[in-house]
């Protein structure tokens, strides 16, 4: 039946033949019909700006996305805009998505990450800065400090500050040192006493010292000076005999993406761990210094560290407020929000207080639909894997592992089993990006144990979120399955916003597999039945929904499109939806990041809405809704509308059959669209605009807030009967 369905839906083999009409160019609609992708980023990363800058936020709060904001703008640097500078310098750039020429859109990122980044150094020091201390959080100067106060902190720093310190000269026996990617630094200019040569040194702040200090004393109020402050005012006993001159602060971002040239002959980990200490000595692209900084000092970082003046970041200090996520550790919960405490899913908890949970019992009746952080992580995915490691009638366990934390418990459990004598398959993504180095440790620590352990395959990441377990029953194999939104991390799962589905239908076990075996052999050429799998028919299958609800709205029925992800940028897709809004069909497009899909060509996105939701917890699930003549197709999974996801990555979305899963997921997307929810809204010329307040100043609803009080709720009746 379900088969039968999908070929109905467009998704069988019954329609390939349409599939290049589905994503051809559709000249129809308008050249300049994309916004450019990078520039969408940073329009994200001043959505999270915004945040900071609320005065209606908890102090600590605004601090931290402060932080995030800064952390974000980095990694943008490190990857999106070295890869621009890269293909520019080796003559490969092509055209962006909006047929513009790099060179120009690196002006265009330059020109807004300036600005992005002086109203970032404002919102701390006119904003919250000034706010935490009013709350009775003072970040303060030396200048401002007590003798007392100041012998205190000197003791500090003679004892804990000055032995890890290492001060570098550059003269002629000395040459410029390596700058390390993100490291905060001070320029000194020193006189010598006795030939009054001027020199110049370069001091390192030790990344491993809490970046904020806290002032001794007996006040209420906290009181913490930079860690930077409070070594420029001991530079005196770093460079005795020597005369300080003038110091200042700068930073270096450099080119940290990786490039693996995968071969299928080649050592997968050694290339990579290889690339890895190439990636410490990137080129630069990006300087960030003190507003105050004199001519001669940034003159010689130019020269030695070979960079542009349209590189240099000219900032009122402090650099790198990265540093403020140091302050989560003040023990302020009145500064923060209002503590959400995840509960167990409905299906997976005990019918009596002294009974032990059984997830397989739990599975095998019903599907259960799962969403963190509002419902425990703990409790659902790491309790489904402990008990298949400990449960003598499992078989067989398989799971892909794209980051996960240090201390993994899922790790472990996969250890366990195969300590046990289970057979188990891990499927480990060396190439997450950034969590490289981890993936590694824990790949060889799994093969040690006896799991058997794949890295994908060649050219693809494996990006999807999937685990399967095999269980004897009474002589019958039965599959039980899982597949998410987000990756296998117990840490993360309590910040980021996912869904994950448990089922024990076996067309979902086949499927799984099928596609284990083909990840850990060789190339993904089947088709699933309840799964759509990138790279070879993700896309396929939802451009032939989006058609299928256009060729239902020019035929007089229901039709609407609802789709939320992380970022939307692939072009055919774009497309796709526009034709289906020329036809009259509702689309409604909830993303978090990056949008190229335009909301302001006239005749082409007049059925469009694109709302952005960013908050406490990171929007991150992913979900594809089609009205489909009034029985609702709803899928959920790890892709994004990107290139990478659905061309160079192994995704996966399943489709939810459960009617009151189908209509949880559609009414979750209808809170998010609803007016009274707070939320970013899409406009003219790519502009977002926050709708935070009704028309009488009242503040609009908090979904996140909403969603954990009816998943409240939804526990308490359960309890209540």
């Amino acid at each position: 039946m379900i088969e039968r369905e999908l070929v109905d839906a467009g998704l069988g083999d019954a329609e390939d033949d349409d599939f290049d009409a589905l994503a051809a160019p559709d000249a129809m609609l308008p050249d300049h019909r994309y916004h450019d992708r990078e520039l969408s980023w940073l329009a994200f990363n001043k959505r999270v700006l915004e945040l900071a800058e609320d005065p209606t936020l908890p102090e600590l709060e605004r601090a931290n996305f402060l932080a995030i904001f800064a952390s974000n703008l980095d990694e943008f640097f490190m990857v999106r805009v070295a890869g621009l500078k890269r293909r520019i310098l080796t003559g490969l750039a092509v055209p962006t998505n909006v047929g513009r020429a790099a060179t120009d859109v690196l002006a265009d990122i330059s020109r807004d990450a300036h600005a992005l980044q002086m109203r970032h150094a404002a919102a701390w020091n006119d904003q919250v800065r000034p706010a935490l201390a009013d709350a009775g959080i003072e970040i303060t100067e030396w200048s401002d400090l007590t003798d007392a106060e100041r012998g205190a902190l000197t003791e500090y720093f003679g004892t804990q500050v000055f032995p890890v310190l290492m001060p570098l000269a550059v003269d002629p026996a000395h040459p410029f040192p390596y700058i390390s990617g993100l490291s905060l630094n001070l320029a000194i200019r020193i006189r010598n006493a006795r030939t009054g040569r001027q020199e110049f040194a370069r001091l390192k702040v030790p990344p491993m010292l809490p970046r904020f200090v806290q002032v001794p004393g007996e006040s209420e109020i906290l009181r913490f000076i930079r860690l930077e402050e409070l070594i420029a005012n001991h530079l005196e006993d770093l460079f005795p005999g020597m005369e300080v001159l003038d110091h200042h602060a700068f930073r270096l971002t450099r080119n940290e993406d990786v490039e693996i040239e995968e071969d299928e002959s080649e050592n997968l980990i050694q290339a990579l761990e290889a690339e890895l200490l190439r990636r410490r000595f990137g080129p630069p692209i990006r300087l960030e210094i003190t507003e105050d900084m004199d001519d001669v000092t940034l003159e010689l970082l130019l020269k030695e560290l070979d960079i542009t003046d349209q590189e240099v970041y000219r900032l009122p200090g402090p650099l790198d407020l990265r540093g403020l996520f140091d302050l989560s550790r003040i023990d302020r919960p009145d500064l923060r929000y209002p503590p959400h405490l995840p509960t167990t899913a409905v299906a997976f908890q005990p019918g009596d207080s002294n009974e032990r949970p059984d997830v397989f019992k739990a599975i095998g009746k019903a599907d259960v639909l799962v969403h963190h952080p509002y419902e425990s992580f703990a409790t659902s995915v790491q309790a489904f894997l402990e008990q298949a490691a400990r449960d003598p009638h499992v078989l067989a366990i398989k799971q892909t592992l794209y980051r996960t934390s240090g201390d993994s418990p899922i790790v472990q459990a996969l250890i366990d089993a195969a300590e046990a004598g289970k057979q188990v398959l891990a499927l480990v993504e060396v190439k997450a990006r950034f969590d490289e180095a981890n993936n590694i440790v824990w790949a060889r620590k799994l093969e040690k144990a006896g799991v058997h352990v794949v890295y994908g395959l060649v050219g693809l990441k494996t990006h999807c979120k999937l685990a399967l377990v095999i269980r004897e029953e009474d002589g019958v194999l039965r599959h039980y399955s899982h597949v998410g939104t987000g990756n296998y991390n117990p840490k993360t799962s309590r910040i980021y916003e996912d869904f994950g589905l448990f089922t024990a239908d076996p067309l979902v076990g086949r499927d799984l597999t099928r596609l284990f075996n083909e990840l850990s052999g060789y190339a993904i050429e089947k088709k699933f039945k309840r799964l759509l799998v990138a790279p070879l028919h993700l896309r396929k299958g939802l451009l032939r929904h989006i058609d299928r609800e256009r060729k239902n709205a020019e035929a007089g029925r229901p039709a609407r499109i609802r789709i939320k992800v992380n970022s939307m940028v692939d072009e055919q897709i774009i497309d796709a939806l526009y034709r289906a809004s020329m036809a009259g069909v509702k689309v409604e497009v909830w993303v978090r990041g990056i949008c190229s899909l335009r909301v302001d060509l006239p005749g082409v996105s007049d059925n469009i809405t694109v709302r952005s939701i960013l908050g406490r917890y990171l929007e991150h699930s992913r979900i594809f809704a089609f009205e489909a003549d009034g029985d609702p197709v709803v899928y959920i999974g790890s892709a994004d509308m990107m290139h990478r996801n659905l061309d160079r990555r192994v995704e996966a979305l399943v489709r939810v059959s459960d009617p009151n899963h189908v209509q949880e997921l559609l009414s979750f997307f209808d809170e998010a669209m609803d007016d009274r929810t707070t939320s970013w809204h899409l406009g003219d010329e790519g502009v977002w605009t926050r709708h935070s307040e009704d028309e009488n100043g009242e503040p609009l609803s908090d979904l996140q807030d909403r969603t954990m009080s009816a998943v409240q709720r939804r526990r308490r009746k359960r309890t209540v009967r």
